[in-house]
């Protein structure tokens, strides 16, 4: 039997365990810690739902992915150490959470910072292809450079966690980037890799079929951490596996989370808000309330996240044709970012009046 045999194999007994996984969790999370992951807070301004949803996603994913974890080793005989240490460290941090136990955001932000820096410190995480000329001679100092990559983290999970409140929209998201990752790879040979793309877009549809387009659970901040982290550091990997594609393809493939963080930070301060609590002001909860207005509530949640995906991966698609040129790749990117301003702006005017 070929390798690529046993890995597929594997991967579709991968999927029917990560299948039942979620099946069993979605069922009896309730009983954990007497009903704490049950989210009943339907007034925060993130919160589209009117009965009681688990935040267990995050519970059921860990898990999936520890059967995972197992099953590369018996195919490769390597511990994947990098992807352990990140998975369950940024999943507790957002377990906790979860829980309902009360940490600051502040906080938990410094704690998260500490974690992340030491594991990108000591393995070492490093970004090798950078189009970027100012920062490559920062790249050869070991505390910069963890620095750069931490704050590449902190965008991505942040950025996951910020628009994960419509059914379907982070899943999707994350699948699309991650089904690109995977193209990518399978076209420059990195098959062993690939193997641990798919593992991550199995477990995020397995999740999907229980959350879109009728919620049964949430990620929760366990689950967004989680996939936020994996989906920083799968796109890093690619990023060195493949120094013929322009880095700022990756900035264009990560723009919709990295930005959404970076232009609600000045926003609140501009609004003179905490940029650290959550408001009803972002992109997608926008598009939300003039889609809903159309469709109701219900309808209008899962239709949003159908249609903030499609305008992301319409807005991606011409930079899969430019990735090997650094120079239209960075042009793109920018492009981008003014897009999403001017749909922000007309959006925000609309809603106003």
């Amino acid at each position: 039997m070929s390798t690529e045999t046993i890995e597929a194999s594997f991967l579709s007994i991968f999927a029917l365990v990560s299948f039942f996984i979620f099946l069993l969790v979605s069922k009896y999370s309730h009983k954990i810690k007497s009903g704490a992951l049950l989210d009943k807070d339907f007034y925060k301004p993130q919160a589209f739902h009117d009965t009681p949803v688990t935040r267990s996603g995050g519970v059921a994913a860990i898990i999936s992915l520890s059967v995972f974890f197992a099953i590369y080793y018996l195919l490769y005989s390597k511990i994947l150490y990098d992807y352990i240490l990140i998975s369950y460290s940024m999943f507790f941090v957002g377990f906790l959470d979860d829980l309902k136990i009360n940490i600051k955001p502040f906080k938990r932000l410094i704690i998260m910072v500490i974690i992340l820096f030491l594991i990108i410190y000591i393995l070492p995480i490093k970004i090798f292809n950078i189009d970027i000329p100012f920062l490559i001679p920062l790249m050869s100092s070991h505390i910069l450079s963890s620095v750069f990559v931490l704050l590449c983290f902190l965008f991505v999970i942040n950025g996951s966690n910020l628009i994960d409140g419509f059914n379907g929209l982070l899943s999707i998201n994350l699948i699309i980037i991650n089904i690109i990752l995977t193209y990518i790879n399978i076209n420059n040979g990195n098959l062993e890799f690939v193997v641990l793309l798919i593992s991550q877009i199995i477990v995020l549809l397995t999740f999907l079929l229980f959350n879109f387009p009728n919620a049964k659970i949430f990620l929760g901040d366990s689950g967004a951490y989680l996939f936020g982290a994996l989906t920083s550091l799968n796109t890093i990997i690619t990023n060195n596996l493949n120094p013929k594609i322009s880095s700022f393809f990756f900035c264009t493939l990560l723009f919709y989370l990295f930005f959404e963080v970076f232009f609600s930070f000045f926003r609140k301060l501009k609004q003179r808000k905490s940029p650290i609590y959550p408001d009803d002001k972002h992109l997608h909860m926008l598009s939300f309330y003039k889609i809903s207005i159309i469709y109701g509530k219900n309808k209008g949640n899962y239709l949003n996240s159908i249609f903030i995906n499609l305008l992301y991966l319409a807005l991606i698609i011409p930079g899969l044709y430019l990735f090997n040129d650094p120079q239209l790749s960075r042009y793109w990117f920018f492009i981008l970012l003014l897009i999403y301003l001017i749909i922000y702006s007309r959006l925000y005017r609309l809603t106003k009046n």
